[in-house]
């Protein structure tokens, strides 16, 4: 993953007067991400997350509480020099056990407790006090009838499991629970106080020793309470970020369905599919940044072609007869609406018969049966589809009063099917049977299909009327080279299949309109974005021990399942290290509140520590203050930018001084640093034990022996001033301890290696150091030596700190690995959607694309009037349709569409399609020139647009686009005539370098939309279409043919337009027409007029064509 470098400012910027950017901080605030659950009305799946969150608490709970337990109870048997009273406390932990176990199971029937949320609050409560109540039980048991003055027991860990795993969903209630927990053994402390001998009991009931522990228990309620809030942070960020993550695999899908939808309703899929992930994979090495180029090594060619060859199907082509005179006859528009109504017709009935639409031109239409799927009946197939075309035509001239008829052609055979090119990519079919097809509909009879033998050969004969075929088959020299015989069909009609376009309310289920990235909300209904999203809700991971009973156990979710295996067991580490050290260098927006926490236990031990001391001391009275002083500087320092939000959030535009910007970016520095936030939890870690080894400094172990000594020999009474009080040692240390765990974002496995470093010290302190006096304080079970009973404090409150804070890791991580997966299907969608766009932009002008996506219905004609338009058609002579020279034919289509790149600006110059070997282009088609826009859905746009136009002042003709169109055709020439030199000199079965390009172009007025009703194609017509058509039919290999009206525009230009002669123009009889000059280096012959007075000139100043045209030839050559 490549990751930017952050820039560093430099020192004096930090000085200069800034604004506060609070935003993302605010995020990260309990009323911000309470609120936004509200706003995505989440908040009662919030609590029944919270619920299958808090129950799996208990997953892990159950285990360490019987092990905390049993654990004891296993080390008094062991560690106990008498075991007479041992029994009965073992019974009271069994008793205590079996309550508390068999209450809070309860809570795993987990449709109950959702329905009754006060069980889980009774059973905390219950369970809590059980627990409780009998360790005060079992104390003061032993301190009225066998006379030992003993300790309690789990006065820490009840504290510990109400707030960190009991199931008690408002931090409120588990406060108070915590609170009456702690009340009632300081009271205990007070009525029965724990010491040896009975004379220190006025020392520890006294206000000083009470206040200690008052301290104690405020300091462990802190970090309950910071516990809490920090979980109720994170479940409810981590919950927010699943719903986002939910919403945008679902925009995946509906976008990947939409899109293999509209693949398949443009290209079949076995061609869509190569096409689509070169797409793709080009988008996805553009992000990984520009490919690298070595000096000296071979361009590598990426020209794309996704070809194959399919050996039986049917081919059908059919055309409109008395087109041309219709187009003399009918304005543009009502030929537009005309061809729609016919072509929408033809659509569904080629869906009707399972047919593959290829595309049309003008008024051909052609099609193949056969083609997506095998299908033994292809010919039948095509045959009907063709009796249901004429049938459709008769209906339309019926109802509209046309002289319009059709033929139609049918031939079985083989043929090459795909895509060449690399702009407008559009399907398309080659071959020697598709040329026999074509003849078959030229040669055929109007209101018949004309079929091949071969094609009659799978047709049985009694369905259809048969008669032979025409006389123009006979004698037409292509139908020749493959001589056949050929007949004249005429059938039954298929009534389903004539249908008229205004009859259906949509063609297909694709919507195309919602494959818009700015639309990802409105593609699913609210009510299905709801069940999914509560279904989605239901299976998010909550970690814990699997281990319920059948009759509760939810349906595991094999995704989670594969999510939590990326975790190692102890550390709950990810096995990748790079996924690992990125979660480490996340950046802590909650350090404050760690911050918050870290100075009041801070506050905490050093008051303990005073009050425990007693004695004066300068040295620790300076400890203290630079401990508290540096606590509270970093306090300020990571709460100064809260407080200014706080004061000045309504006015964004307030600078602050240089002093408060400084230290808004110290503190955003550690926020997102890790090597700074790990740096200042070990300064922290090294404050709290520099205030607790100030207790063992002024210890006065000898004196300590010798006060033992004296009171066990003369009664005397015992004074603490000599050394520190042993349980108040161990319970600053749990207090440290839960304090290395609970610190946010910091890395587990540092937290335990910190937390055993301490437990391994407080050992050997015990242990060795300081043995006699930990041994002379009270334990926990009678006969059991303290020290142990210290040992086990601070080994439960370890073990107790890492269950909470594995679990706690691990469902952060887990919810971290789906915010990196969920980033990863965002950039997936993204990609989806920019190939989409792409592979759209490919099939339709950019302009048109957008209006399409945005509102068009595809049952809705659209189209655009242009008054002035240039249109060519080029095409490749001399080029026989076989795989070597596809190949070749690819190679030269695509270096015809990387010239397009080069009229992108003034006029652009769009590729409108490919038929055969004739490439049809136009220039003009730009939609703010556009004269008249139909389409019901854009009116209010269209107005736009008008207003644009007149106060732009648009205007004039335009007819610099001839200009621009004989330009480009002339770049044409001589990309051909390059190709030629460079296929010359290589190994072909025939000879490339005869080939030669044949080019016709006309000016005028034309109208372009999308018609039909499938596969979206832009096309246009008009006149100059027409023209252009026959310019390039009648023209000349190596020649550029132009109409009379565009040769008096080029003339403009200073290019000299060579009068051929009158040549014959089918439906427009016989016109005077042009050559452009062309000398023999491929450049206009000039018209001899002044050429700076040209518009030329003008033109050129924009538009350097010819500067292309030799880069371009230059860059075949390289290749």
């Amino acid at each position: 993953m490549n990751r930017k470098k952050a820039q560093k400012t430099s020192f004096r910027e930090r000085f200069r007067p800034c604004h506060l950017d609070y935003s993302e901080e605010r995020k990260w605030e309990p009323s911000y991400l309470k609120a936004r659950c509200e706003e995505l009305d989440l908040e009662e799946e919030y609590k029944k997350y919270q619920v299958r969150l808090m129950i799996s608490y208990l997953s892990v709970f159950y285990p360490l509480f019987i092990i905390v337990v049993v654990g004891l109870q296993v080390v008094a048997w062991s560690c106990a020099e008498y075991t007479k009273f041992t029994h009965l406390d073992s019974i009271m932990a069994g008793i205590t056990l079996f309550l508390v176990t068999g209450i809070m199971g309860i809570n795993f029937f987990e449709s109950f407790v959702i329905r009754h949320r006060w069980v889980l609050v009774f059973t905390s409560v219950l369970s809590a006090y059980v627990v409780v109540f009998a360790d005060i039980a079992h104390v003061t048991y032993h301190y009225y009838k066998t006379h030992w003055p003993l300790n309690t027991t789990y006065d820490v860990f009840v504290l510990c499991m109400i707030y960190m795993f009991l199931p008690i969903p408002s931090i409120v209630g588990a406060a108070v629970l915590a609170t009456s927990v702690s009340a009632l053994y300081i009271g205990y402390f007070i009525f029965f106080p724990a010491s040896e001998p009975e004379s220190l009991a006025r020392n520890i009931n006294g206000t000083y020793m009470i206040s200690v522990d008052v301290f104690h228990y405020v300091g462990f309620n802190m970090m309950g309470i910071f516990f809490r809030i920090m979980n109720d942070i994170m479940v409810r960020a981590s919950f927010l970020d699943r719903h986002q993550f939910i919403k945008e695999e679902m925009w995946l899908r509906h976008a990947l369905r939409q899109e293999s939808m509209l693949l398949d309703s443009i290209l079949p899929p076995q061609i869509a599919k190569p096409i689509h992930d070169f797409i793709k994979n080009k988008i996805t090495q553009s992000e990984n940044g520009p490919d690298r180029i070595i000096l000296g090594s071979p361009r590598r060619r990426e020209n794309f072609m996704a070809i194959q060859i399919h050996p039986d199907v049917s081919i059908l082509y059919a055309d409109v007869v008395n087109y041309t005179h219709l187009t003399t006859t009918l304005t543009v528009e009502k030929l537009v609406k005309v061809l729609h109504d016919l072509y929408g017709r033809f659509d569904m009935a080629a869906s009707t018969f399972n047919v593959q639409r290829i595309k049309f031109l003008g008024d051909c239409y052609y099609c193949v049966s056969g083609l997506t799927e095998a299908d033994p009946d292809h010919a039948k197939m095509a045959v009907s589809l063709g009796i249901s075309m004429i049938a459709n035509l008769q209906e339309v001239r019926a109802e509209q009063d046309l002289d319009i008829d059709m033929r139609i052609g049918v031939h079985s055979g083989t043929l090459f099917a795909g895509v060449i090119g690399q702009a407008k990519l559009q399907f398309d079919i080659w071959g020697a049977d598709v040329e026999i097809a074509n003849r078959l509909e030229a040669t055929g009879k109007p209101g018949y299909v004309h079929v091949s033998g071969r094609t009659l050969s799978s047709l049985d004969p009694e369905d259809y009327k048969i008669f032979p075929g025409t006389e123009k088959a006979q004698v037409d020299p292509v139908l020749q080279k493959h001589p056949m015989s050929t007949y004249l069909l005429t059938g039954e009609v298929n009534r389903d299949s004539v249908r008229s376009v205004d009859l259906v309310s949509s063609f297909s289920d694709l919507d195309i309109r919602t494959i818009r990235s700015n639309r990802k909300t409105q593609i699913v209904t609210a009510d299905a974005m709801f069940n999914e999203l509560r279904e989605e809700f239901n299976k998010m991971p909550v970690g814990g021990l699997q281990f319920r009973l059948p009759c509760c156990r939810r349906d595991t979710n094999s995704n989670n399942e594969k999510t939590e295996h990326v975790l190692g067991i102890f550390c709950a580490g990810f096995k990748d290290s790079s996924l690992e050290w990125n979660y480490m260098h996340q950046p802590d927006f909650i350090f404050k509140f760690s911050m918050l926490l870290a100075w009041a236990i801070g506050g905490c031990l050093i008051f303990i520590q005073i009050v425990n001391s007693k004695v004066d001391c300068k040295k620790c009275i300076v400890v203290n203050l630079i401990v508290f002083s540096l606590l509270t500087s970093m306090l300020c320092l990571a709460w100064y930018k809260k407080l200014c939000w706080w004061q000045f959030a309504y006015d964004e535009r307030k600078k602050y001084s240089k002093l408060s910007c400084l230290a808004f970016d110290l503190f955003d520095r550690i926020q997102h640093s890790f090597v700074l936030r790990v740096t200042v939890y070990m300064i922290i870690m090294v404050l709290y034990y520099m205030v607790i080894s100030l207790i063992l400094i002024k210890c006065d172990q000898s004196q300590f022996e010798l006060d033992i000594i004296e009171n066990k020999l003369f009664h005397y009474d015992m004074k603490r001033d000599s050394c520190f009080n042993p349980w108040v040692f161990t319970n600053m240390i749990t207090l440290i301890l839960g304090m290395s765990y609970t610190f946010a974002r910091i890395p587990f496995a540092l937290k335990i290696c910190i937390s055993c470093c301490e437990t391994v010290a407080f050992l050997l302190i015990v242990f060795f150091q300081f043995a006699f006096i930990f041994h002379h304080s009270a334990t926990t079970t009678p006969y059991m030596r303290a020290e142990v009973a210290h040992c086990l404090r601070v080994c439960v409150m370890l073990m107790t700190m890492y269950a909470k804070e594995r679990r706690v890791e691990f469902n952060t991580k887990l919810n971290y690995k789906q915010n990196v997966d969920l980033h990863n299907k965002q950039k997936a969608a993204d990609v989806t959607n920019q190939s989409i766009i792409i592979l759209l932009n490919n099939i339709l002008p950019s302009h048109v694309v957008d209006l399409y996506l945005d509102s068009l219905a595809k049952h809705e004609l659209y189209y655009e009037n242009y008054e002035m338009v240039s249109v060519m058609f080029a095409m490749l002579v001399n080029f026989q349709m076989d795989l070597p020279s596809l190949r070749v034919l690819n190679d030269i289509i695509t270096e015809f569409d990387k010239l397009l790149t080069a009229y992108r600006e003034y006029y652009v110059v769009e590729k409108i399609k490919i038929v055969g070997c004739t490439y049809m282009a136009a220039c003009g088609l730009d939609f703010s020139l556009t004269s008249n826009f139909q389409s019901r859905s854009f009116q209010s746009e269209m107005q736009q647009v008008r207003i644009h136009q007149e106060a732009k002042g648009i205007n004039g003709n335009h007819d610099e686009v001839a200009f621009i169109m004989t330009t480009f055709a002339l770049d044409l020439m001589r990309i051909v005539s390059v190709c030629n030199k460079a296929y010359a000199g290589r190994p072909f079965n025939r000879s490339l370098s005869s080939g030669e390009i044949c080019i016709g172009i006309s000016t005028g007025e034309i109208m372009a939309g999308v018609v039909g009703a499938s596969q979206p194609h832009y096309d246009i017509w008009g006149t100059p279409v027409n023209m252009a058509s026959r310019m390039e039919s009648t023209g000349l290999p190596g020649h550029i043919q132009v109409t009379e009206e565009s040769a008096n525009i080029l003339e403009q230009f200073d290019i000299l337009c060579i009068y051929r002669g009158m040549t014959f123009v089918k439906g427009r009889g016989e016109i005077p027409t042009y050559f452009v000059g062309i000398d023999e280096n491929l450049k206009f012959i000039s018209s001899k007029f002044n050429h700076r007075a040209s518009r030329r000139f003008t033109v050129m100043t924009s538009l350097d064509s010819d500067e292309f045209s030799e880069n371009s030839v230059e860059e075949n050559k390289s290749e």
